[in-house]
């Protein structure tokens, strides 16, 4: 049975699967993207202003679309506008720069134990093979 939860942007209830968003509210959040991706397309090195402006997007929700990875500013972007939410450091897209993105991923394995070399978990005996799965007729 599905979970019911309210939607995070509209307040409706719907069946929770994966987003904190209800479909319509994912729908009108997906057609945002095409609008600015498109926009972008068009016109390649604008700011979130003029996108936002052009678009009618907010600014707040391409700045998001920024942190998700779905966008990335690029190389001659002057006014960056993203930091990196750890160190303040300048990025083009996401929420942290690949210094502490590596940082954070190290400290993790050690935290879970799993700072040990790829040969400490698979110890080749020379024997392996590998294969292509055939998969059968009328799957």
């Amino acid at each position: 049975m599905a979970e019911l939860r309210n939607c995070i942007r509209c307040g409706k209830i719907f069946a929770y699967t994966y987003s904190p968003i209800c479909n319509k509210c994912l729908e009108e959040e997906e057609e945002d993207f095409k609008k600015v991706k498109e926009y972008l397309n068009e016109n390649p090195g604008s700011t979130a202003f003029e996108v936002s402006e052009a678009t009618g997007v907010s600014v707040e929700k391409i700045m998001k679309f920024l942190r998700e990875e779905r966008l990335e500013l690029s190389d001659d972007n002057k006014n960056l506008l993203l930091q990196c939410e750890s160190c303040g450091k300048p990025i083009k897209t996401g929420r942290f720069c690949n210094e502490c993105r590596n940082t954070m991923a190290s400290e993790i394995k050690k935290a879970f134990g799993l700072e040990r070399r790829k040969s400490e978990y698979f110890k080749p005996t020379g024997k392996e093979k590998m294969h292509v799965i055939k998969r059968r007729e009328g799957r």
